[in-house]
């Protein structure tokens, strides 16, 4: 009997990692490289094509919450089936627009599949993972990390060989083998009928301190995304080799996170969550200070390689520490922190650099994983995983 339970948890952990890389390509390849060329093209100027690509992060700041919290009184799948529709539906929609306007309102709406998908499906896989949750929720990030490192490359081939319109279909064919995928896993699941008692305190001082280390994380990543290949240009690198920077980031963090994830469940969250934030910051810092290539790359590696080692350690912490029937709900507050620092990264950034240098841009990025570090060290005492809930 055991035997058959783990092999159904096994079975149902390699559909959803399958479903998570399938989504986040369908979701990636709206994105890049299109979406700008799709904004410019319709008369929108550049401080708009930002609003533009933002406006997907801020539909995740006001419904991951909620996303988590349903999930956790009606169960995964009901919330997986929504975000599958709308992975199908929205890249349809592109091929209407006519004003950056109405491509801003598609954004908003195509925001709520990875909104939805993201907080969900981590609680799903925590579900199917009473130990060893480091090590699962590192496959399927590497899943959907694949998804997103093959998107731009499809959907630049594609931009090569035909109209834009490609794109978009390719996201819907991309959304439509996620949900056919979504479709047979079980109902009511994992989540259905635990949902907290009222009154019980998902906002713990640990878990909102684990949420804006991640925060942090994805600040800084925001931050250098934005940046970095305006950096490596101004410094005289060929265009040709600055997607090498975020190529080679992708595949660390996508080699990297399963055996870290391990190492989580091993030796527990607290250390590696603040190594990982200390090494990003380090790399963060050091790349204003470097005009040759190949140390750009090196850096943007060991950044990756930071993340990795943090986010390896976060989601799964926060599922142990969530309180019983309120995982959901906990990786929804997570999901909304976190996407309040991926938003905000390239705008604070992007005002230091208007008024300082590169430097001040990325020396304040650097400032901010240092201050979530501090944070996080002072509030969490116990390091918690080696497999056990909290």
């Amino acid at each position: 009997m055991v035997t058959d339970i783990g092999a159904r948890s096994s079975r149902l952990f390699l559909i959803l990692s399958l479903v998570g890389g399938a989504a986040i390509f369908s979701s990636t390849i709206a994105k890049n490289p299109v979406l700008p060329l799709l904004a410019q093209s319709l008369g929108a100027a550049a401080p708009e094509i930002g609003l533009i690509a933002a406006a997907s992060t801020v539909t995740g700041i006001a419904t991951s919450l909620a996303a988590g919290r349903l999930s956790d009184r009606f169960g995964r799948r009901p919330l997986l089936l929504l975000a599958g529709l709308v992975f199908v539906t929205a890249p349809f929609l592109y091929l209407l627009v006519t004003t950056p306007l109405e491509l801003a309102l598609v954004r908003v709406y195509h925001g709520l599949a990875t909104a939805v998908f993201g907080p969900v499906a981590a609680a799903f896989v925590t579900d199917l993972a009473p130990v060893r949750r480091g090590e699962r929720l590192g496959y399927f990030s590497s899943a959907q990390l694949a998804g997103r490192a093959l998107a731009p490359a499809v959907g630049g081939a594609l931009l090569m060989v035909g109209p834009w319109e490609w794109v978009f279909l390719a996201s819907a064919l991309a959304g439509l083998g996620a949900l056919v995928g979504m479709w047979p896993l079980p109902t009511p699941d994992a989540g259905a009928g635990e949902e907290a008692k009222g009154g019980v305190r998902v906002a713990t001082p640990a878990i909102v301190a684990t949420s804006v280390a991640e925060a942090g994380q994805y600040f800084a990543f925001g931050a250098i995304e934005a940046f970095l290949p305006l950096y490596a240009l101004s410094i005289g690198t060929a265009p040709a080799l600055i997607g090498l920077l975020f190529a080679v980031q992708v595949g660390v963090r996508t080699i990297s996170r399963p055996a870290l994830g391990r190492l989580s469940d091993e030796r527990g969250r607290r250390s590696p969550i603040l190594f990982g934030l200390i090494v990003s910051a380090v790399a963060t810092a050091l790349l204003p200070f470097t005009n040759q290539w190949i140390l750009l790359l090196l850096l943007s590696a060991v950044f990756g390689l930071g993340l990795s080692v943090a986010q390896a350690a976060t989601q799964a912490f926060v599922a142990e520490l969530a309180p019983p029937g309120s995982r959901g709900t906990a990786l929804g507050l997570m999901s909304t922190i976190m996407d309040i620092g991926q938003a905000a990264g390239p705008i604070a950034a992007g005002l230091l650099i208007a008024i300082g240098s590169y430097r001040a841009g990325f020396l304040g990025a650097a400032g901010v994983l240092l201050a979530t570090a501090l944070l996080f060290g002072a509030v969490v005492r116990t390091d918690g995983g080696t497999g056990e809930q909290i």
